[in-house]
């Protein structure tokens, strides 16, 4: 079954507020593209002439070092964008992007999106926001990596995942995939875990952690006046 591109875009926070003529137009122009499980969607220095749009799956957004390490920045899911930079700047790109899921992604082209925001101010005021929510996240992110050690790094990513009831996350990523995400590596990551649950703050069983004392672990991550 062929998804509605115009009203995939639609739900967008970037082009939520585009009118719908412009939608079916820019609909037109994009492209619908599957990719496979781990395959390279574009690397860093790559044009940026498409802003995307995931349909379906999850890409992960990642820097990497000369030396192979990696630092993930961002995961992305199901109506997320990324790539929005390029709208602004018309630069390369500034990270790698591959998919940890087999994934549809929608390619929008740049110069479509740019025509748009030139006439249509509160699109312009949502590339302005995507923008700037990015690099809130970057900074908070920078912040952590200097000023909290691993084990505060892994609580933290923890407290911001959705849970159920139960307590329960379903992480969906590999401790190696963990460790990208907080900057530290597999064994580093894993040290914590057994850590918390030694402790008696949470459950692991495979790829799933239950929260159990979520008090005491924003307590030891520094986050119990923002959770309140």
């Amino acid at each position: 079954m062929t998804p509605d591109v115009t009203r995939i875009l639609s739900k967008t926070d970037l082009l939520r507020s585009v009118p719908a003529e412009d939608l079916s137009a820019l609909a037109a122009a994009s492209r619908l593209r599957t990719f496979r499980r781990g395959q390279v969607v574009f690397t860093r220095g790559d044009p940026g002439d498409t802003v995307i749009v995931v349909v379906s799956g999850r890409v992960k957004v990642v820097v990497r070092s000369a030396d192979g390490g990696a630092l993930t920045l961002a995961i992305i899911g199901p109506g997320g964008v990324f790539g929005e930079l390029g709208v602004a700047d018309s630069g390369p790109r500034s990270s790698d992007a591959e998919t940890l899921d087999e994934c549809q992604l929608l390619l929008v082209p740049r110069e479509a999106i740019q025509e748009i925001c030139a006439r249509v101010p509160s699109a312009a005021q949502a590339l302005t926001a995507a923008i700037a929510a990015t690099l809130r996240r970057l900074t908070d992110a920078a912040a952590d990596l200097i000023f909290l050690d691993l084990p505060r790094r892994v609580a933290k990513m923890l407290l911001s995942q959705p849970s159920g009831e139960d307590g329960a996350i379903a992480l969906k990523l590999s401790q190696e995939e963990l460790a990208h995400q907080v900057g530290g590596t597999r064994q580093s990551v894993n040290a914590a875990l057994r850590g918390f649950e030694r402790r008696g703050w949470i459950e692991v069983h495979d790829r799933t952690v239950r929260v159990k004392q979520a008090t005491e672990l924003r307590r030891f991550a520094g986050t119990e006046l923002s959770a309140r």
